[in-house]
């Protein structure tokens, strides 16, 4: 069946339309007090604006004279056809898959056109979505004067190929799609040195060769005079760009590995310091940095598009009792998030398996909110594995109340009995969720009463920030305190426990 898609509206209509054009839109709750400006843009605003600066210009012609050039072209998407393979699940479900690979297509900067969708038990071996309906969708091309063909799968090299050669312009899958977004989208040194890595990785078996790449080096014939062992064929062009390529791979993964390092002690410095750490997971645009943004403050990048944050963000907040927490805002993840994805930011998202609670957030305005727990849930699994680290506890929060269809609320609510349900964007349910944050963040305290002298302000500021004050009192040699403290800083306490 063919359906059509219109145009989505530009990034710059749809940040002027939503809050921060992270969530969805909705009506303001007068209960809400949003953290006060200074009137200066925040550090998220100037990103937002940079990026919309950079979209890509529309009206550049890539239709290719010889389509095998693909793999050495950048990839720019303009106006593409969707097409995808229907081969289980509901016909809901391949609706929605149909309308994220549109969302993603927007996201990467195109313009959709027009979808195909085939049922069929397995994709075709041969050309993903066979003869005859690859021919069907050469003549959608040709109608609507698309440029780029993109698949909702991952095609194998071959697979690619053969739909090429039958719709006589460029075919990504969802894979390269994915990965074009990121790269797009990083702006971290270790961001971008993984996606580079992940797009490598994708591309090494998908090279190609024709004329030139396919010729050899002369060696040692011709009257070279190379010598002993470098005598003989040769070695071709792409079995050069293969090796420079597996060479460039070998030095990312000695950056990643080195950055780790540092991001390993930054987190073993947090986890010293008895200060319980939240981590926010969920699925991509569920609005993970407008939540971040509504309990900090602290005006990350946000925006209504996939994969719109991809360096995690760690900012500190507190609870109503004085108490601080870290929060950090980890990548979004999405159903069949590729391999190369999850290998290449696996040192980013070990910051799940060392978390005292993850906040997982729901889109509860998607169609589908429990496929989206799965696909997520899914992925935590395969991190904590590879980790060997237990679960952490695990906090539904479904967001996007305020633009939610009731009735989906309502199942929600039986479905997940735990759950919290909030409008990051107009801040109703937040205030709940500060009061179940204290709540859940218990840690054992140990009760401590001693008399700190005044040379150790240090002392002090760790009693109001991790502990709970009960009685103090200002004494000649100090401050006697009785409250109740984390383990390790009462442990740091003992020396001056009255008895000692």
């Amino acid at each position: 069946m063919t359906k059509s898609h219109d145009s989505q509206e530009s990034a710059a209509d749809e940040s002027a339309e939503s809050f921060a054009a992270d969530e969805s839109t909705g009506h303001e709750q007068p209960e809400y007090t949003a953290p006060a400006s200074s009137g200066d843009p925040s550090v998220g605003e100037m990103q937002l604006e940079a990026r919309e600066a950079r979209r890509r210009v529309s009206g550049l012609s890539t239709e290719l004279d010889d389509v095998t050039e693909v793999e050495y072209r950048q990839l720019r998407l303009e106006r593409v056809v969707l097409v995808g393979v229907w081969t289980q699940g509901t016909a809901e479900q391949a609706e929605n898959s149909m309308t994220e690979l549109a969302a993603l297509a927007d996201t990467a900067g195109s313009e959709v056109l027009d979808s195909l969708v085939q049922r069929r038990d397995k994709p075709d071996t041969s050309t993903y979505i066979g003869s005859g309906k690859a021919h069907e969708l050469r003549e959608i091309v040709l109608a609507t004067g698309a440029d780029t063909v993109v698949c909702d799968g991952e095609l194998t090299p071959a697979q690619l190929t053969a739909l090429e050669k039958v719709v006589k312009v460029k075919v990504i899958d969802r894979t390269a799609l994915i990965l074009d977004i990121f790269a797009q989208h990083a702006t971290s040194r270790e961001g971008k040195a993984q996606v580079a890595y992940a797009q490598m990785e994708y591309m090494i078996p998908r090279l190609r060769g024709w004329g030139e790449s396919m010729s050899r080096q002369a060696g040692g014939r011709a009257g070279s005079n190379g010598g002993v062992g470098l005598r003989g064929p040769g070695e071709t062009k792409i079995e050069t760009d293969r090796r420079r390529i597996r060479e460039r791979m070998a030095k990312l993964r000695r950056e990643i590995k080195a950055m780790k390092a540092a991001r390993d002690t930054k987190r073993t410095r947090r986890l010293q310091s008895d200060i319980p750490s939240v981590a926010i997971v969920g699925y991509t645009n569920a609005g993970k940095s407008s939540l971040l943004n509504a309990l900090t403050g602290s005006g990350v990048l946000v925006e209504n598009a996939l994969f719109a944050t991809l360096d995690p963000t760690t900012r500190r907040a507190s609870l109503d009792d004085g108490r601080e927490y870290v929060l950090t805002d980890t990548v979004g993840f999405v159903r069949h998030l590729p391999t190369q994805l999850i290998e290449a930011f696996r040192s980013t998202l070990e910051e799940v398996a060392d978390a005292d609670l993850l906040m997982h957030v729901v889109d509860g305005s998607d169609p589908l909110p429990t496929d989206q727990i799965n696909a997520v849930r899914g992925v935590i699994t395969d991190v904590l594995r590879e980790t060997n680290s237990a679960a952490p506890p695990e906090l539904i929060v479904v967001n996007k109340i305020d633009a939610a269809d009731p009735v989906t609320l309502t199942q929600l609510r039986a479905l997940l009995p735990g759950a919290v349900f909030i409008s990051a964007r107009t801040g109703q349910g937040v205030e709940e969720l500060r009061a179940h944050l204290a709540e859940v963040l218990v840690r054992p305290d140990v009760e401590v009463d001693v008399l700190v002298p005044y040379h150790r302000g240090d002392l002090m500021a760790r009693i109001h920030s991790d502990g709970t004050i009960l009685e103090s009192a200002h004494e000649e040699s100090g401050t006697r305190v009785h409250a109740r403290v984390p383990q390790m800083l009462a442990s740091a306490l003992v020396e001056y426990a009255p008895s000692a």
